[in-house]
């Protein structure tokens, strides 16, 4: 059984949702994103979306977009995040799932990557860009070295597109509850309720809420819905908003509220 798999079958018997933040490698360095991955940990996060920083990144909203140019700006490479990932794993056994985009993970080549993230310790791959009909490079190279292949679902997705996820997905999937970019709007969660349901059933995975979601009561919403809840430009806006590595006692607030929230949503 996979890290991931571990982690959502003790979420179950525990029955409680997980929480999941997301973070972008390198910005503003990953001097500082070590120091937050361990504000993570210590705030009792269940997985970690490791952003992988990409010069076009569609799916994202402004605050994510400015994160990967930061990112970027400082030089940020595949390498260096998976270095980073290597570090963190010596000291926590948490689940890291890569989230980016198919240009720079099918640069540097799907069995390089698959080889080099499972030596790193990361444990998954979301690929925004790659869905399952277009995923016959990374998804086997990936499932050979022993990583999961995270794929997405919206509330746009009909029978034939869950049931293409259905076929190739694992450790869970990554339900997009807004149609549109990363922090774009906020969610209904009745609607989102409806469609996880759905997904679940049909796909028999967990499902992890992510897209649109900035505090810890909306958080709180979500986590009574889904398997996992995930977080990301709120707390990537809090770089924008404090320089250098001033923005970390804030993030680790924030991080820990969010944990609460989603930790005793259906106490």
């Amino acid at each position: 059984m996979s890290r991931i798999a571990e982690t959502f079958a003790r979420l179950r018997a525990e029955k409680r949702a997980g929480f999941i933040p997301f973070i972008m490698a390198g910005d503003p360095d990953l001097d500082v994103t070590r120091e937050l991955l361990r504000a993570a940990l210590d705030a009792g996060v269940d997985l970690i979306e490791l952003g992988v920083p990409f010069s076009d990144p569609m799916a994202d909203g402004p605050a994510l977009q400015r994160s990967a140019e930061r990112a970027l700006a400082v030089g940020t490479t595949l390498t260096g995040v998976l270095d980073l990932v290597a570090e963190v794993r010596r000291d926590s056994p948490v689940p890291i799932v890569l989230f980016g985009y198919a240009n720079p993970f099918l640069r540097y080549g799907a069995e390089r990557l698959a080889r080099d993230a499972a030596a790193s310790g990361v444990d998954g791959v979301l690929c925004v860009d790659i869905p399952p009909e277009e995923a016959d490079d990374l998804e086997p190279a990936l499932a050979a070295a022993g990583l999961d292949m995270i794929f997405l679902l919206a509330p746009t997705s009909d029978r034939s597109r869950i049931d293409a996820v259905r076929a190739r997905a694992r450790g869970f999937v990554y339900y997009v509850s807004i149609t549109g970019t990363t922090g774009a709007a906020a969610p209904d969660a009745a609607a989102v309720a409806a469609m996880v349901d759905n997904v679940r059933s049909r796909v028999g995975l967990p499902v992890g809420i992510g897209f649109g979601i900035t505090g810890p009561e909306q958080a709180a919403t979500l986590a009574r819905v889904g398997d996992a809840v995930v977080v990301g430009s709120a707390v990537m806006r809090l770089v924008e908003e404090h320089p250098g590595a001033a923005f970390l006692p804030a993030a680790r607030a924030l991080l820990r509220s969010l944990a609460d929230a989603v930790h005793a949503a259906r106490a």
